[in-house]
């Protein structure tokens, strides 16, 4: 499947000057799935390969680029907060219990982008992760 995707998502990389939401919903679909699974920790925009070693996964990054072009700026809420953004927070349409079994801590105001993995027992204190990110376990 991630082959499929990667194909998808190089070519529409190629020809990105011309890509819209309304013109491309193969791709559409292609960059939700890639930013779904980076959500879930399935996919990494980075790969450790050893002490000082990484692999950039290409077709990733472009993924999440793309999703930039396909997404409009819209006005999103987090309590009295407003931002207005293109990407939407990582539990924006979470209920409680989901937050809960996520294993994750979130201290005003900290605030995670949809498309960051955040691994069981992370406290994330006032800070901003952004989408691509990857945070371990008890980080």
């Amino acid at each position: 499947m991630s082959q499929d995707l990667q194909a998808i998502i190089d070519l529409a990389w190629e020809g990105r000057a011309s890509l819209t939401a309304a013109n491309s919903p193969q791709v559409r679909e292609a960059v939700d799935q890639v930013i779904a699974d980076l959500n879930a920790g399935r996919l990494r925009v980075a790969e450790r390969q050893g002490v000082g070693q990484w692999t950039v996964n290409q077709w990733v990054k472009k993924a999440v680029l793309l999703s930039f072009r396909l997404n409009e700026n819209q006005a999103m809420h987090a309590g009295d907060l407003t931002f207005f953004d293109k990407v939407a927070t990582k539990f924006s349409h979470t209920d409680e219990a989901a937050i809960r079994a996520s294993g994750v801590r979130v201290v005003p105001p900290a605030v995670a982008r949809r498309g960051s993995y955040l691994g069981k027992g992370v406290v994330l204190m006032p800070s901003y992760v952004n989408i691509g990110a990857y945070v371990d376990e008890n980080t």
